[in-house]
């Protein structure tokens, strides 16, 4: 059995690639662990602010002494690290948009990054604090990253690797569904990423 994070960042719901690639590596992880929960976070629907003075206000100032205002320009980091913390498997769904991620998901990141919960510093240097998680990326893209010419501008899978590492997240794989605009392509982009999932 295992608790299992399902992170949405398309907003184009039910027509959204990376929804249906990180459903079907839900599924997949079900059939492998029966008896597993799921939960869903839809970033869209929740609405992550992009971080404000308030926001880093409350991130430096301890618990008991928050104001009213502080504790709920909190609210939503500790409700993301607590899903997180809690989670066994993370599936994030991460659509290419104009080369980068969602402005949604790149808002759950900054919430999710807080000095002392989810990293921390010592003489070391940085140490990711969220460990022991498997994690799944769905990244959906009109035209194909993972080679050929336009890899080197694939800038989502070193990022959401980079990001995830830095907060302890090491053991992830990546899905792509990818052409998804390209003729001749686009009509198995997805059972081919689908096809692509093996859960270990």
């Amino acid at each position: 059995m295992k608790k299992i994070l399902h992170v949405i960042s398309s907003p184009r719901g039910d027509a959204s690639f990376s929804i249906k690639l990180g459903n079907a590596i839900v599924e997949k992880i079900k059939a492998a662990y029966p008896d597993s929960t799921v939960q869903e976070s839809n970033l869209l629907e929740k609405h992550f602010p992009h971080l404000e003075e308030s926001h880093l206000a409350s991130f430096f100032t301890p618990a008991e002494n928050r104001t009213p205002e502080l504790l709920a320009a909190v609210k939503h980091s500790d409700e993301a690290i607590k899903e997180i913390m809690e989670a066994d498997v993370i599936v994030i769904g991460a659509p290419i948009y104009n080369y980068s991620i969602h402005s949604s998901l790149k808002a759950w990141i900054d919430h999710i990054a807080r000095s002392g919960l989810t990293f921390k510093y010592d003489e070391n240097g940085p140490e990711g604090l969220v460990k022991n998680k498997k994690v799944y990326i769905a990244l959906s893209s009109g035209a194909i990253y993972s080679e050929g010419p336009l890899k080197s501008i694939d800038y989502v899978e070193p990022y959401m690797r980079t990001i995830l590492g830095f907060l302890g997240m090491t053991d992830i794989t990546v899905i792509r569904a990818e052409g998804t605009s390209l003729p001749g392509i686009q009509d198995h982009a997805l059972e081919k990423g689908i096809a692509s999932v093996h859960i270990n």
